[in-house]
């Protein structure tokens, strides 16, 4: 990735998450030093960058990947663990651009996004504190009308069924707050350690042969039959590039900044808690969002802490009493909780688009980029991985149906993180009035 500002909690090379404190051994690699030709560069270390070098790889194809910092220095070791299906988007905006057959294809490739982290988990025997089930909370009559119907059009049009709609008395069987209307269980969503499975994959696709640079950021692309990609210390020559640094990525392609706009993402984690508290706090061990645009997202890990995700800001600054800010959503949720500490408490960016579709596409015939999954990355972006790899193997057909989507531009022009500011503020308003 592209060396950019970021929100790291800490200092140094090594964000201050959870993730970075609990992951398993991953030794440091190398930078790139000195000229190199391959296949395939991709630029960008997360989920999205090692699924497409690793799918390449098992495709045949020489690639080198460059991350500017460590592997999940950014979204992909910072994010909430929270595999959700389908996409950020209800579906209905997904049928006016694309019509309903076409839909029941995306919303298949949604399905297919969860179930390559579960096989590329077993494949590839990665540690990762992989469970299911997810929780969608309501905290008001409005946002349970929204998930009936949800409820309802998955299961009419895409013949999606299992899940169970949870009244508000039966709220406590799920999650052990007095604070939602009601919910909606969805079996096939879950969590995962995130960190460790990208750690599990980029394992996997050092032993397929990709060459993983670390401490190696992009300076310039030079264009062209091959394209050539600069850094500080060496180059690579290669055939097609892959641009997979999302909200970390930078000013590398200034064309592409328009239909992204950078998310800070806020996240902490308890210490350990007692087993029968963290156990009455979500009794049924769900993933837990509620249906608000700033949403709290939260779930328990294999250590009994309240891992918790609060908030979405646009101006790209972290509060100034991140804990503090954190720990005042947390009791909101969890009254009982007011005097738990929070030992890990980060920051973040995610990108997200208009629309909230993710926004793959082609710079020229042999630079391909994916961004702005929209906060739900953890499972989409092993997809991504997927249809990159299927087209430059020569089979773009399910790449295609994502980049023929239609993204408009961030609006604002130089205002647009005051304009993004002030959208967010009326979103903010409509969820506290119900």
């Amino acid at each position: 990735m592209v060396s950019d500002n970021d929100l790291s909690g800490g200092s140094g090379n090594e964000p201050a998450t959870y993730y970075h404190a609990t992951r398993s051994a991953f030794p440091p690699l190398p930078r790139l030093e000195g000229a190199h030709e391959v296949d395939i560069c991709v630029i960008g270390g997360g989920l999205t960058g090692v699924s497409t070098a690793l799918n390449l790889s098992e495709s045949g194809y020489t690639v080198i990947l460059l991350e500017a910092r460590r592997i999940g220095h950014g979204a992909s070791g910072r994010n909430g663990g929270q595999l959700v299906n389908g996409y950020s988007c209800d579906m209905q905006r997904i049928r006016t651009q694309v019509g309903l057959e076409a839909s029941k294809t995306f919303w298949n490739m949604g399905l297919e996004a969860l179930a390559e982290v579960d096989a590329r988990i077993t494949r590839h025997a990665i540690e990762c504190d992989r469970r299911s089930g997810y929780f969608f909370a309501a905290l008001n009559p409005r946002q349970m009308r929204g998930l009936e119907e949800m409820n309802e059009e998955w299961s009419r049009l895409y013949g999606y069924d299992g899940m169970t709609l949870v009244e508000r008395d039966r709220v406590g069987d799920w999650v052990g707050t007095n604070l939602y209307h009601g919910g909606l269980v969805d079996p096939g969503g879950g969590q995962i350690h995130p960190l460790n499975y990208l750690q599990g994959l980029a394992r996997a696709a050092l032993d397929g042969g990709v060459q993983i640079m670390e401490n190696s950021p992009v300076s310039s692309l030079e264009r062209g039959a091959p394209t050539v990609v600069h850094t500080a210390k060496g180059s690579v020559r290669a055939r097609f590039v892959v641009l997979a640094g999302n909200a970390y990525l930078g000013g590398l392609v200034p064309e592409m900044r328009p239909r992204l706009a950078r998310v800070s993402s806020f996240v902490g984690a308890t210490a350990p808690l007692p087993r029968d508290l963290a156990r009455r706090l979500i009794p049924a061990d769900v993933a837990v969002a509620d249906c608000n645009a700033a949403l709290d997202y939260y779930r328990l890990t294999e250590d009994n802490r309240l891992l918790f995700g609060a908030g979405a800001g646009y101006a790209g600054r972290e509060p100034l009493a991140l804990k503090r800010y954190l720990s005042t959503r947390i009791r909101r949720v969890f009254p009982t909780l007011a005097g738990a500490p929070l030992e890990h408490a980060w920051s973040g960016h995610i990108g997200i688009t208009v629309n909230r579709i993710p926004d793959f596409g082609r710079i020229d015939p042999s630079i391909y980029y994916a961004q702005g999954f929209s906060g739900h990355g953890v499972a989409l972006t092993g997809l991504a991985g997927k249809l990159l790899a299927e087209a430059i193997d020569g089979d773009a057909r399910r790449f295609d149906m994502f980049a023929d989507i239609r993204h408009r531009n961030f609006p604002g022009g130089p205002l647009r993180t005051a304009a993004l500011v002030l959208a967010m503020s009326y979103y903010k308003l409509r969820d506290r009035l119900g």
